[in-house]
């Protein structure tokens, strides 16, 4: 196995374009763990710490944001507005017509809808910035600001936002996978050292057994995630005879179990945490009543509530159905098996063939929509049995890192055969 894994790399790095990517990719990491650690003034780091320490909700969103939150750098935001930005532009596209429009418009339209993603992220970043202000500022984290140190500050974590999501637009462009879920990839990987070494601390001889069934649940996990990103539902293609007697081979339709991969996780937690975060910034106000209502949303939704994961739960099924028909569009599909002269056996060309397609796509959507929310969910209920910290965030995490190394290499795997093919006709 290990030989494999060596002789992989060693093609990687023989490959001159390859070779070229991963500099690129490695280079633009650095840069951001770099200015991940550059903090913005006057933020008192033990009592920060402190809060990071007893609160899963900003723990969580450090993670999303590629782990700069709980340094609070200039870039602590991470990509958080970016990805709020997101959500909403695909929810308009099904509701405003001339958006509904572009997004048909193919690389085109995709680009347009991109541009008018980066727009929005940054009034959106602007909001976020002076609320994690007034967060902190609760906490007697910061003191009071003046009104230009205030909007200097909002200036600046707007500034690394949009730093931070240039550099995943640059890795998505120039190196290697989809630039944004690598670098929240990147934060996640960064923090482990620092989690193991925690626990590795706090272990007793009594907590043995809890450590082994959290390894033990672990590889299951992993195996599970593994095992539902590869999965594909192959339908068979067939092709018309040709002039001249010639039958072209036939081939076959790759649907994957898991379509819409880490996305629908990353949108659920942008959403789930919202009501958390208005609570958080409610339960310091002077109104009793208000007061009040923010403890009750802050009970409700805390991260190991019933009602919270549940919650998740759904909104990454739903998501997990939403995404996948983003990304993959059957009547397109079925256009173009009409015009090559393929056809699904039993099923007429055109409409039905699409019809099919969406059927089958459904079907196996059900399948990977409940298994995303399980993982995204199931760690969180084991916390108190196993008593392992962060459960919830180490489930959400582990999806992540590993769904972004599998993407990762057989966009990897998929640049070796394109060399191959390049250099036989050269």
């Amino acid at each position: 196995m290990f030989s494999k894994i060596a002789h992989f790399f060693s093609r990687l790095v023989k490959t001159p374009s390859i070779r070229k990517k991963l500099l690129i990719t490695a280079l633009i990491v650095f840069i951001f763990r770099l200015v991940a650690h550059i903090p913005a003034a006057g933020i008192d780091r033990t009592s920060l710490a402190a809060l990071f320490s007893g609160s899963p909700l900003l723990t969580l969103l450090d993670v999303f944001s590629g782990g700069t939150l709980a340094n609070f750098s200039i870039m602590a935001l991470g990509l958080n507005p970016y990805i709020n930005a997101s959500i909403i532009l695909q929810l308009l596209t099904y509701i405003v017509p001339s958006l509904e429009e572009l997004s048909k418009e193919g690389e085109y339209g995709q680009e347009k809808i991109n541009q008018y993603t980066r727009f929005l992220t940054v009034p959106l970043a602007a909001v976020q910035a002076f609320g994690m202000y007034t967060l902190i500022k609760s906490q007697g984290i910061i003191s009071n600001l003046s009104p230009i140190s205030l909007i200097a500050l909002v200036l600046t974590m707007t500034c690394g936002t949009v730093f931070a999501v240039w550099l995943g637009e640059l890795i998505t462009e120039y190196g290697i996978t989809n630039g944004i879920s690598f670098l929240i990839f990147t934060g996640i990987v960064s923090r482990m050292p620092v989690t193991i070494g925690q626990s590795i601390t706090s272990i007793t001889s009594a907590d043995l057994l809890k450590v082994g069934l959290f390894l033990g649940l672990a590889v299951v996990v992993i195996g599970l995630i593994v095992f539902m990103n590869e999965a594909v539902r192959r339908i068979p293609i067939s092709y018309a005879r040709r002039a001249g007697g010639m039958m072209p081979q036939s081939s076959y339709i790759p649907l994957r179990l898991n379509q819409a991969g880490v996305i629908p996780i990353i949108f659920a937690v942008s959403l789930v945490l919202l009501p958390s975060m208005v609570s958080q910034f409610l339960t310091g106000v002077d109104n009793a009543s208000i007061s009040k209502i923010a403890n009750t949303i802050a009970v409700t939704f805390n991260p190991q509530s019933l009602i919270y994961n549940l919650v998740y739960f759904f909104l990454v099924f739903g998501f997990t159905y939403f995404y996948t028909a983003v990304v993959f569009n059957p009547e397109k599909i079925a256009e173009n098996l009409q015009k090559n002269g393929g056809f699904i056996s039993g099923i007429r060309p055109g409409v039905e063939t699409s019809k099919y397609l969406a059927f089958v796509l459904s079907r196996i959507t059900l399948v990977g929509g409940i298994f995303l929310g399980l993982v995204a969910i199931l760690p969180s209920f084991f916390q108190n049995a196993i008593g392992v910290a962060n459960l919830a965030v180490g489930g959400t995490g582990i999806l992540i890192v590993v769904s972004v190394i599998l993407e990762m290499t057989r966009e990897l795997e998929s640049q070796l055969v394109l060399g191959r093919y390049e250099k036989f006709i050269s």
